[in-house]
């Protein structure tokens, strides 16, 4: 089957993308000369679903570098950057996928990269698991197993092992501790910021900051907020998180009151309806809503769109709407992952951890193949511990080692 791609005359701007995000992931470049050595996705096939752009592309070249014949699509509509998408076409990679596609083709582009029938699924929310599962059982048994890197994803896995209807290897990429430390902390809160800052052009300094959600996505949403000046009020359902967000020194309350205090909101929670109608009316006019978790429904769109009298685009990626109370509320990127649908997405130097852990991840799939007795199950330490031994060596800095007798004595303490 052939790409379904957008323009291929855009491929030299996209290849200039991933020169730079190259430059910057020496584990990946560590990874890719290893893999062009070892082969070891030779004669495998494997199917992505991602966000389209220079990092991710960049995975995909290491992966074809071990051998692999790569499939790639998009997930999220508006994460998907055209010029990246030629770029990789001309590389060798077979992507369906565009900026803005509509619902349809979205599932559609799922369906024709699965219908390769591939050895190994890479998942980024759990579209091509749950697709498989529900449209192409029999793909089931040529799949050796596959890796998801977010919150939301494993949400959903948890819930298919729970029923007992996850039917190959997962590995919770998205639980190793060099992925969720900082990719989720440091990534998130600082893409996060730049797609909101990029989108309005508003300061943030002296403003109050509505974080819904304090994992590890929202402690680092949180901690860049107040970095940039803001009075930062955190929602949350977790007493223990809640706790903790007071403690690092942030204001803690219900939506429902913070709803009437904030200029900017951000969700980060993988649920439903975060921001409800009910928040919208209480808001004050010229607030800015967006959402930095997986799936566009912790704003509530569907319901924002049916109460409001007006409806307008303000700016690019910026649309307002009118409500009956005369208040603008204004949603970036359709209340799509802001990171990416306004800006680039995390950091080229996390993303070259959080990547290394998933092709490592696909790699050890593939060493034990048949030898899972979990269908769930997180990144190995010892390949967590590898990636980060290596990032400190490219960061320069060495750590202290256990002498013999240090060993003995915490062996025989039982510490």
């Amino acid at each position: 089957m052939a790409s379904e791609i957008r323009d291929i005359t855009l491929a030299e701007g996209g290849l200039r993308k991933i020169e730079w995000v190259r430059r910057n992931m020496p584990l990946l470049t560590t990874l890719k000369e290893e893999f062009s050595q070892t082969k070891p996705f030779a004669g495998k096939r494997i199917a992505l679903s991602i966000h389209l752009e220079a990092k991710t592309a960049y995975l995909c070249e290491v992966l074809m570098a071990g051998g692999a014949e790569v499939y790639a699509t998009g997930s999220n509509p508006l994460s998907t950057q055209d010029d990246v998408v030629a770029a990789l076409v001309t590389e060798g990679v077979e992507v369906h996928a565009w900026h803005d596609i509509s619902d349809e083709d979205y599932n559609r582009c799922i369906d024709d990269v699965l219908s390769v029938g591939p050895h190994i699924i890479i998942d980024d929310g759990g579209d091509l698991v749950n697709a498989v599962h529900t449209k192409f059982p029999e793909l089931i048994d040529n799949i050796i197993g596959g890796c998801e890197e977010t919150t939301t994803g494993i949400i959903r896995l948890e819930a298919m092992n729970r029923e007992g209807k996850l039917r190959f290897p997962m590995v919770r990429v998205n639980n190793a501790q060099m992925k969720h430390f900082f990719d989720n902390r440091y990534g998130t809160g600082q893409s996060v910021w730049n797609g909101i800052n990029r989108t309005t052009n508003l300061v943030v300094a002296g403003k109050i900051a509505v974080v819904a959600g304090y994992g590890w996505c929202g402690k680092g949403v949180a901690m860049r907020a107040k970095g940039l000046g803001a009075r930062v009020i955190v929602t949350e359902i977790d007493p223990v998180k809640a706790i903790e967000a007071i403690m690092d020194g942030f204001d803690v309350m219900p939506m429902n009151e913070a709803a009437k205090l904030g200029d900017f909101f951000v969700t980060v929670t993988g649920c439903e309806k975060v921001i409800d109608e009910e928040d919208f009316l209480q808001m004050k006019d010229g607030a800015i809503c967006c959402n930095a978790g997986h799936f566009d429904c912790e704003v509530d769109m569907a319901g924002l769109r049916a109460m409001a009298v007006e409806q307008r685009e303000m700016r690019e990626n910026i649309v307002g709407y009118r409500l009956e109370n005369g208040n603008w509320i204004y949603v970036l990127g359709e209340g799509r992952l802001v990171n990416l649908a306004c800006g680039d997405g995390h950091p080229a130097e996390i993303m070259d951890m959080s990547f290394a852990i998933q092709a490592l991840s696909a790699k050890y799939l593939v060493e034990h193949q048949g030898a899972f007795d979990e269908k769930l199950m997180d990144v190995p330490e010892e390949v967590d511990n590898d990636v980060a031994r290596k990032k400190l060596a490219f960061m320069g800095k060495a750590i202290d080692v256990l002498t013999p007798e240090q060993e003995r004595y915490l062996y025989e303490s039982g510490i």
